[in-house]
């Protein structure tokens, strides 16, 4: 017996806690667990498919959000899996052994709803490319695709001037905190330019922001900075092209739609065995990766079509399990 994508995606959606090749074969009789490895190592699964999957539920809308961030497929443990590299690590505050994959997730406000839709590997040592090369490549093909979006939203990692000043040239808006340390003057030129976090605020700027010239960026070029304080130790310096957004707490609105990438990349690893595959081979993970990817958008429809969450979707799963040992008990107590 062969093992194919539906089989292997349906065992992504089913199983509970164990996600490796080896488990599947054991409840499949006559697949041998060979078949799986050469099926991942010789199948060829690309961002491409998942988009085939998304154009055909997505929802677009002309007030849309297109999110961009970066997540570690935790390997930690693994000392033999191609494309492996030691990189920061939000979710673990530090540095771990993983997988990067830069996501970009659409976000439509009206249905509070988002899906996402193009995603790389980070792998600079396969294809020399860095995180922003591939936010360029990601956005370049959501504009050509048709995508329809006024706002743009990511981590400081991807705040290089460059890719600012093309958001804004595509007419688009764009909220991002900046690194605490990047130079602005909010004198008018009166002052030498100073470090984002030496700044003083009065109330009133601590309410409504500054408009600032940030170095690097044209002569002529302004944008608005807001302090923003995110926890009683997170404080996060955001500056967007809307020169006419004058509320801090309407810049943390926006820029709160950040997370929905987060929740994204927390489902995906909850739900789906994204990071529970053990193959060693470069081409195995990224397939594994990609239909792990289109198993979350199957389970996020169900969740959608059933008023319910990703998690009940997947739980749902035990319960004729439990009705049926409840009935006729494996392991009997006494």
């Amino acid at each position: 017996m062969k093992t194919t994508a539906q089989t292997y995606k349906q065992f992504l959606v089913s199983s509970q806690v164990n996600y490796t090749g080896t488990y599947l074969a054991e409840h499949i009789e006559g697949l041998d667990e060979n078949s799986v490895y050469r099926f991942l190592k010789h199948s060829l699964f690309t961002p491409r498919l998942l988009w085939e999957k998304i154009k055909a539920v997505i929802v677009w809308s002309k007030n849309g959000y297109i999110l961009f961030d970066d997540t570690v497929i935790d390997k930690d443990f693994s000392f033999k899996i191609e494309g492996v590299r030691k990189q920061y690590s939000g979710n673990a505050h530090g540095i771990i052994k993983g997988i990067g994959v830069v996501n970009c997730v659409y976000y439509n406000p009206e249905l509070d709803r988002f899906w996402i839709i193009d995603y790389r590997i980070f792998d600079p040592d396969k294809d020399g490319k860095t995180k922003i090369d591939h936010l360029h490549d990601m956005l370049t093909l959501a504009l050509d695709r048709g995508a329809q979006f006024s706002t743009v939203l990511m981590d400081s990692w991807y705040s290089d001037t460059q890719t600012l000043l093309w958001i804004d040239s595509l007419g688009k808006t764009f909220y991002c905190p900046i690194k605490k340390n990047r130079m602005v003057d909010d004198s008018s030129g009166a002052l030498p330019y100073r470090s984002v976090d030496t700044l003083l605020w009065t109330n009133e700027t601590l309410f409504s922001g500054k408009t600032v010239k940030v170095r690097g960026f044209p002569k002529d070029y302004k944008v608005k900075l807001f302090r923003v304080i995110v926890s009683t130790d997170k404080t996060e310096y955001v500056i967007t092209n809307d020169l006419s957004q004058d509320s801090t707490e309407g810049c943390r609105e926006e820029t709160a739609i950040r997370w929905k990438i987060e929740q994204f990349h927390r489902e995906t690893k909850q739900v789906t065995g994204i990071e529970r595959n053990q193959c060693r081979t470069n081409r195995s993970q990224r397939n594994h990766i990609c239909l792990a990817m289109q198993v979350w958008v199957f389970l996020s429809e169900r969740a959608h079509a059933h008023q319910t969450t990703i998690y009940q979707v997947k739980r749902s799963l035990l319960d004729a399990y439990m009705v049926e040992q409840l009935r006729n008990p494996g392991l009997v107590y006494g």
